[in-house]
């Protein structure tokens, strides 16, 4: 690399400025501190890991966005987060070992070998918070909310919520009787919502009711009410398609009570994070924008690679987008300028505005007053009748 291009930085790794680090700073301390009101403690994870503890329950899926090299000290593979969901589940099986329900919350950068879709960013700051050992819908609906009200006081706007379960899916492809390979087709068309496609796939199943209720999933979409049509067209299905559409509605229910405003979309062909996901998952999306802003669901038994199952369900949310998309501004602390000066007591009355939280610049040698407006400073330490006292910066 050339003098010239040591500036630069590789594709999709990005440096955050004063003003925009200000502003992410001054929202990750507010949604920390909207956490601990929650209950959830803060954990902070290691930026590096063995591959194998990084890859496992939910982490397979990030094999391919995980940097990978190789531990100069034990030969063994290591890798650079890329998702610190997998990290807290081990924290919560094994670090912990609580036996009761376990609130924990993070925030740190993740790196990615590649751009999420409709994205250009490899190197993100994930927010978020996963409530370990309950597996009723109350704590879906607790998670749920947490998330509403990180958008909520970040200033997000326009934004609407997308809800669906694994457990719809999951049982009628197994009632159905479909292999492997049948059942990516089906995923794969589904996922796309092309009904011709979907129908092509089932028709060698001929009259099953199973393969006629897979089928009605690419058309199950839209408000609640599709919650009510889908308990009349999948009648007859197994227990546990049921038993999640009873746990859809009486989210739902809960959700629209608390948060009038916040639309619901229901999409019960919609398989986000099938592969780890075990019941309700969600998202939320704002107008202009291809992906979610904030994204989780249920993943239950995610510690058992770590040596014991809990249930689990979380939620996280890139702080830089949420930043971007909301309407938080940066901190307003007009600072103090404190002149070059040997003068006795100055030194003192500088350290104590700092104490008190005000911000204070020191000048430096060869700077004048006239030098503190650059500074943002609105106010100067002058000393008068033989004392230090903060004056209006005036010229």
């Amino acid at each position: 690399m050339s003098t010239v291009d040591r500036w630069l930085l590789p594709d999709g790794i990005e440096e955050v400025l004063p003003d925009e680090a200000a502003r992410i700073e001054a929202a990750r301390r507010m949604l920390l501190d909207l956490f601990a009101s929650w209950g959830y403690d803060l954990v902070i994870t290691p930026h590096i890991e063995y591959l194998e503890s990084l890859l496992t329950g939910a982490g397979h899926d990030l094999e391919l966005q995980t940097f990978k090299m190789t531990d100069q000290l034990s030969g063994r593979m290591l890798g650079l987060r890329a998702d610190i969901t997998p990290q807290v589940a081990r924290i919560d099986a094994h670090t912990l070992g609580s036996e009761g329900p376990c609130r924990l919350s993070y925030c740190g950068s993740v790196l990615h070998t590649r751009p999420r879709p409709l994205s250009t960013s490899r190197s993100l700051i994930q927010l978020g918070a996963e409530l370990y050992g309950d597996a009723s819908t109350a704590s879906d609906l607790e998670i749920i909310s947490l998330m509403l009200e990180t958008l909520l006081v970040c200033g997000v706007s326009g934004m609407h919520l997308d809800i669906g379960h694994v457990g719809v899916y999951r049982p009628l492809v197994h009632a159905a009787g479909l292999d492997s390979e049948t059942e990516g087709a089906l995923f794969d068309a589904l996922q796309r919502k092309a009904g011709d496609e979907v129908m092509s796939i089932l028709a060698p199943l001929g009259e099953l009711a199973e393969a006629r209720m897979l089928a009605s999933l690419a058309q199950l979409s839209g408000g609640i009410e599709v919650l009510e049509q889908a308990h009349m067209l999948l009648d007859g299905a197994p227990e546990a398609v049921m038993a999640a559409l009873d746990d859809l509605q009486d989210l739902a229910a809960a959700l629209q009570a608390r948060y009038p405003q916040i639309p619901l979309y229901f999409d019960l062909g919609e398989l986000r994070g099938y592969h780890y996901h075990t019941g309700i998952s969600f998202a939320v999306f704002v107008p202009e924008m291809g992906q979610s802003i904030a994204q989780g669901g249920r993943y239950d038994d995610i510690g058992r690679d770590f040596g014991r199952a809990r249930p689990a369900t979380g939620f996280s949310t890139d702080l830089r987008l949420l930043v971007e998309r909301g309407s938080i501004g940066a901190p307003n602390r007009p600072a103090v300028w404190a002149p070059f000066s040997a003068e006795p007591g100055l030194h003192a009355a500088v350290q104590s505005l700092r104490r008190e939280g005000h911000r204070v610049i020191a000048a430096l040698p060869g700077q004048q007053d006239l030098d503190a407006l650059s500074h943002g400073c609105s106010r100067i330490l002058r000393l008068v009748d033989g004392t230090w006292q903060v004056c209006e910066l005036n010229f």
